[in-house]
């Protein structure tokens, strides 16, 4: 067998090519960013996306060294911006911050972008589930009870608007439910869906907390159940749709960062860990609770299972209440 050996100075130089060969991948990722980022908000300035979206762009700028700035795309339901980062280069200097809306426009919509081909998921920011609220006074101890009992199976509820989150939950849970009769008053948002029950205008509102937290915090709304598998701590007294009689269903609203597709692995890691950092940091958990969220950091690849989850769901929801792409 012939024997192989290398002088010393080629020994040397073979071990630093590997070597360096090996650090390409961290020093890539490194170095990352070396110019501004833009981060483009799928909805409009003053939106609960936009301003999460500027406590986490101003906590990657610091981290970083570079800005993140942050640019309003609204339209379509979320639409228009998500097909601006569809369309970007792929090198991480255009990111989405959008909401759960991305995963049903992806089977309520035409044409509309699918988050798990044509975007690259990044990063879970905040989540706050969906609630389910008439006006104080009303004594009933859960929502069944209620729309059951209470309103004898015929109700009117108000969401933020056809075909989003609120709207297509209720449905299905409604329909689902043998002797009700649900009647569908869609408005232009959260807020003006919970101020409909203030005004006595429906029996109920289909809202995420965020949306309702003023009203909650004031008084007036009367929480009859959650949209998660568990009880909140901080909504301990509140039963979910499980011990109400619907089924252990969950739904909520959540804000969430992606890339453009085919992001660099070493881009995307990077970025969902600063991101999961900042998440951590006392000051960003304190203003997500103040807004009605909850801080979600968790890994790229938990993302992405959760997302192909929630585009599984909702695929089933609309299916069952037969919504139909416009």
């Amino acid at each position: 067998m012939r024997s192989w050996r290398l002088s010393a100075p080629a020994a040397f130089l073979a071990l630093a090519t590997l070597l360096g060969g090996l650090a390409q991948p961290a020093h890539a990722q490194a170095i990352y960013p070396t110019r501004q980022v833009r981060v483009i908000v799928a909805f409009a300035p003053g939106g609960i996306a936009d301003v999460i979206a500027r406590v986490i762009g101003q906590k990657l700028s610091a981290k970083l060294g570079q800005t993140f700035v942050i640019e309003n795309r609204s339209g379509a339901g979320g639409e228009l911006g998500a097909k601006v980062v569809a369309g970007a280069p792929s090198d991480g200097y255009t990111l989405l911050a959008t909401t759960s809306a991305v995963a049903i426009n992806a089977l309520a919509m035409k044409n509309a972008i699918d988050p798990r081909t044509q975007l690259t998921p990044v990063a879970v920011v905040a989540v706050a589930p969906m609630i389910f609220v008439a006006k104080k006074g009303v004594t009933a101890p859960d929502l069944m009870t209620y729309v059951r009992d209470v309103k004898k199976g015929r109700f009117t509820y108000s969401s933020a608007g056809v075909g989003t989150a609120e709207h297509l939950t209720s449905e299905y849970i409604y329909r689902k439910t043998p002797g009700l009769e649900a009647t569908h008053v869609p408005y232009a948002g959260g807020v003006e869906a919970v101020n409909a029950v203030i005004s006595n205008t429906v029996d109920l509102a289909t809202a995420t907390i965020p949306s309702a937290l003023s009203l909650m915090k004031s008084g007036d709304l009367h929480l009859l159940a959650i949209a998660s598998h568990e009880r909140l701590t901080s909504l301990p007294n509140v039963p979910t749709l499980k011990e109400a009689g619907f089924g252990d269903i969950a739904a909520a609203s959540w804000i969430a960062i992606f890339g453009p597709p085919g992001l660099p692995a070493p881009v995307a890691d990077k970025l969902n860990a600063e991101i999961n950092a900042a998440l951590r940091e006392p000051d960003v958990s304190k203003k997500l609770g103040g807004l009605g969220f909850v801080a979600q950091p968790q890994s790229q690849q938990a993302f992405k299972a959760s997302l192909d989850a929630e585009v599984a769901k909702w695929g089933e929801i609309t299916k069952t209440v037969g919504f139909s792409p416009n």
